[in-house]
């Protein structure tokens, strides 16, 4: 896509974990390249947003010496700095990752949860909570979608393979599981993608209660929320799936597009999806019937006497 003046600048939020590269295992800050391809081929200009290392000593973050704290207590401090980042992007990204801290939530957290990092947590949170304030283009994909949720008051499923009685949404960590959407009549995600669209998910939590102001605009055919907005902003999308990892640039075209102040780039609603190839290493998920046609409680109902989906390991992450 050719773009016209500056490309706008997109931050994309990061994992920091201990990693290995060629003969090195350091400390470091990492995104999935496709991320940044994406943003890149959709006419943006990528900056990574990394959060601080676990521990890490608190930082001024204004000129008048205010710091954060190694805390969550949302200090002004913190507040400021998150405030000054965002000011100079024109749209984020927040990728997918590890499960958020449930207590963020208002619950205890499952001994099955894996990933959880706090700094990211306050990181993104932060990052959010500065961008709607400002109405900034924002796309949440994934763990990014759960932060969203989160962040306006809502809470998660924390094992979705427990209420479904399935775990075709993510086969087992680090794979994907290929799902069809069905998107809202009337919503942006119906013009972006399509009635329908098969993509790519590899997540074991999902919305429970819906956060204030959100609207689900596409849901799995088993009921699980998979995109919500955020009426009254100019972009605020978010998407269980991971349209990156298939090259499909529609929604990520539509937050580069609100970024440089341009309609959606989304393409017609006849778009067809970009194809998802079939892999040795996902097993082939179950044929679910269409549901009939009726309204959908925001919630997923829990299944009856279902037990956890067999060979479900212990330790889950989002990709």
């Amino acid at each position: 896509m050719s773009a016209v003046g500056p490309r706008p600048l997109i931050g994309v939020t990061t994992y920091r974990q201990v990693t290995s590269w060629w003969a090195w295992e350091r400390d470091a800050a990492l995104v999935p390249g496709t991320y940044l391809d994406v943003v890149e081929e959709s006419g943006g200009e990528a900056l990574l947003l990394a959060p601080r290392a676990e521990g890490a000593p608190a930082v001024e973050s204004d000129p008048s010496g205010s710091s954060g704290s190694s805390g969550r207590s949302g200090s002004s401090g913190r507040s400021d700095r998150y405030r000054r980042v965002v000011a100079a992007l024109d749209g984020l990204v927040l990728i997918g990752g590890g499960d958020l801290d449930a207590t963020l939530y208002g619950e205890t957290t499952d001994a099955r949860n894996g990933g959880t990092n706090g700094c990211r947590d306050d990181l993104e949170l932060g990052l959010l909570g500065a961008a709607l304030q400002i109405d900034l283009p924002v796309l949440a994909v994934c763990r990014g979608l759960q932060v969203l949720n989160v962040s306006l008051g809502g809470s998660l499923v924390q094992q979705l393979p427990d209420r479904i009685g399935s775990s075709r949404h993510q086969p087992r960590p680090g794979a994907f599981g290929p799902i069809t959407v069905v998107t809202e009549e009337g919503s942006r995600m119906r013009r972006l993608i399509g009635e329908r669209a098969d993509v790519l998910c590899s997540h074991h939590q999902a919305v429970d209660r819906l956060g204030e102001g959100l609207v689900v605009t596409a849901r799995s055919e088993d009921g699980v929320v998979e995109a919500v907005e955020l009426p009254g902003h100019q972009f605020v999308v978010g998407v269980q799936w991971h349209p990156e990892e298939t090259g499909d640039l529609r929604l990520f075209g539509a937050l580069v597009a609100a970024a440089a102040g341009r309609p959606d780039e989304g393409g017609p609603t006849t778009t067809a999806s970009p194809s998802i190839p079939a892999s040795p290493s996902i097993p082939a998920s179950p044929s679910i019937p269409a549901r009939a046609s009726q309204a959908t409680p925001s919630t997923i109902p829990a299944t009856e006497n279902t037990p956890a989906a067999a060979n479900t390991p212990t330790t889950k992450e989002h990709a």
